[in-house]
């Protein structure tokens, strides 16, 4: 054991123990005490959240797992990618598409002296051999995993997990076993960040030509997740994560969402709201122009493609009524060449990437779609849910660029793409791939196209000619400045909205009026001035519709008309 038996931190089994010893002295029966931890979970919990320890627990990914000693305190952030029963495999080494700055850093600042002075003494022990990265194993080998019970009466319950490739990070895997949580609490395509205790072995040989003679079939499962290669997490306290827990300085950041009740719940969104009420007017509108002039200079002085573009920025789903999303706006900007997609969408995609936590860009191409795996995919043989591209965390950001696409026959597996990419367009939802059946998952990805005529495979909610009058700019931004830019767009997005009984009339009447000057108007043409409304509203940190946000929805609507014709 490391350290002293009470520390939660470097010797977090010593800890439960001591909880358990605990509760026997005190005449606990633990043959009887179904549904208890002994007092585990409070004692940890104490310790994060009570004492301010959630700061001093080392963030475990690609990097710090060479550094962190096992059976030591750690915090890991997946994605739910497969349910596996009763077994939780989490094969991520961070959130899909999850960008550098949205990683929690104030942990591995405090750590990394003291992992500087383990790796040194490390490289003193073993003076005789080479330096040797821990991440490179033998192949080979096996070994049956280990379950720390925290109740005596209850088997742990664990659910697969996977997470798809970070375009600036090595694969990560981990296996995570989260004990006495209903099954309910841990969903596919959720983010959730795992704090436990840590079990990795570097040095376990393994011999892949070696038979395997493991206990039942659920550890045959296990050899697709070697312990000398990935490591395992026993969670104690676990929390689903939102996008705005991904933004330094968020006020949401600052409310523990551990084990949240529908009214922890209710009461957690109540002093969101009065945090974003509180910030003066004025600061709140200062933000939004100086956000909206930065993406009109990345936009080539266009303004009205720059509006449109903080509305996409601002949208979600937040209802769901048949197949409708409610809330989402997908946006084609057209108009776009090669040329101008490697000058403007270059500079678009990094901006966008600087902004929001998670995004994703797609260069599309019959090449691609011909071979790429968008939709996950079921391998009956591994047992296991092959990720696919489309298998994105909430809230996420996609760009797709038609740029490149050109004349070509698509096989079945570039029409099966084609038809996933058209069902997030349409309904945000991934129909998954179990072989024998299709699952539809609903989704929530801001999805902005750019093409050069208008997007003949995705249909987008509104569809926009792009028009710069200059260069695109790629000035730097301060921190402080893009800090404020993130807090904006991950807050206000957060926030409930509702329109007024004399709004609605007003706008009503202005709908029929618009349906009489033009028969061809739909009800999704309502439906998308009603969702542009709400964001208008949004941008300017209100809740409510007003008659002047309805105005500037009707005149963004006709000068986008304008361009169409």
């Amino acid at each position: 054991m490391v350290g002293l038996p009470f520390d939660c931190l470097a010797n977090p089994l010593g800890a439960v123990r001591l909880s358990f010893e605990k509760a026997l002295s005190s005449g606990l029966d633990p043959s009887t005490s179904d549904g208890q931890d002994w007092g585990a979970v409070d004692l940890f919990r104490q310790f994060l959240f009570d004492n301010g320890g959630l700061s001093q627990v080392p963030i475990l990914n690609a990097t710090s797992v060479k550094y962190i000693q096992p059976n030591t305190l750690v915090r890991f952030r997946a994605m739910v990618q497969d349910m596996w029963g009763n077994e939780l495999y989490v094969g991520a080494y961070k959130v899909p598409g999850l960008n550098s700055w949205a990683e929690p850093s104030e942990t591995l600042a405090n750590q990394h002296k003291a992992w500087t002075s383990q790796q040194r003494e490390k490289r003193a022990r073993d003076d005789d051999d080479e330096a040797v990265d821990p991440m490179e194993v033998r192949e080979g080998g096996h070994s049956s995993s280990t379950s720390m019970q925290l109740d005596s009466a209850n088997e742990g319950h664990s659910h697969s997990f996977s997470a798809s490739p970070d375009s600036e990070s090595n694969c990560f895997s981990c296996l995570v076993k989260v004990y006495d949580s209903p099954e309910s609490d841990l969903k596919l395509n959720e983010v959730f960040e795992f704090i436990g205790v840590l079990n990795f072995d570097l040095e376990l040989p393994m011999n892949k030509d070696e038979p395997c003679h493991l206990a039942d079939g659920l550890e045959d499962d296990l050899v697709q997740l070697p312990p000398g290669k990935v490591p395992r997490i026993h969670c104690l306290v676990h929390r689903k994560l939102g996008v705005h827990d991904f933004i330094i300085g968020s006020p949401m950041r600052e409310v523990p969402g551990f084990f949240l009740s529908l009214l922890d719940l209710i009461v957690y969104f109540a002093i969101l709201q009065y945090v974003i009420d509180s910030v003066n007017q004025a600061n709140k509108l200062g933000i939004r122009e100086s956000l909206l002039n930065h993406l009109t200079a990345l936009l080539g002085n266009d303004g009205v493609a720059a509006q449109f573009l903080l509305l996409h920025l601002l949208s979600r789903v937040h209802a769901r009524v048949d197949d409708v999303a409610v809330g989402k706006f997908s946006l084609n900007l057209t108009c776009f060449s090669k040329e101008t997609a490697s000058v403007f969408g270059s500079c678009l995609t990094l901006a966008v990437k600087e902004l929001l936590p998670f995004t994703q860009h797609i260069p599309l191409t019959i090449e691609y779609l011909n071979s790429a795996v968008l939709a996950p995919k079921k391998d009956y043989q591994q047992n296991r849910l092959v990720s696919g591209v489309l298998q994105l965390a909430e809230g996420s950001h996609l760009i797709i660029d038609e740029t490149q696409l050109q004349v070509g026959t698509l096989n079945s597996t570039g029409v099966e793409n084609v038809r996933s990419l058209k069902n997030l367009a349409e309904l945000q939802k991934v129909e998954y791939d179990f072989q024998y059946y299709k699952v539809e998952m609903a989704a929530d990805v801001q999805l902005l196209v750019l093409s050069e005529g208008k997007s003949n495979l995705l249909p987008a909610d509104s569809v926009l000619p792009f028009q710069p009058s200059s260069a695109g700019s790629s000035e730097i931004v301060e921190e402080a400045a893009m800090q404020n830019w993130r807090w904006y767009l991950g807050a206000l997005r957060s926030l409930s909205h509702s329109i007024s009984p004399g709004m609605q009339k007003i706008v009503e009447e202005d709908l029929v009026a618009a349906r009489q000057a033009d028969r061809s108007l739909s009800s999704q043409d309502f439906s998308r001035l009603l969702t542009m409304g709400r964001l208008t509203s949004l941008s300017f940190g209100e809740s409510w519709l007003t008659v002047e946000h309805w105005q500037m929805v009707k005149e963004l609507e006709r000068l986008r008309k304008e361009r169409l014709r």
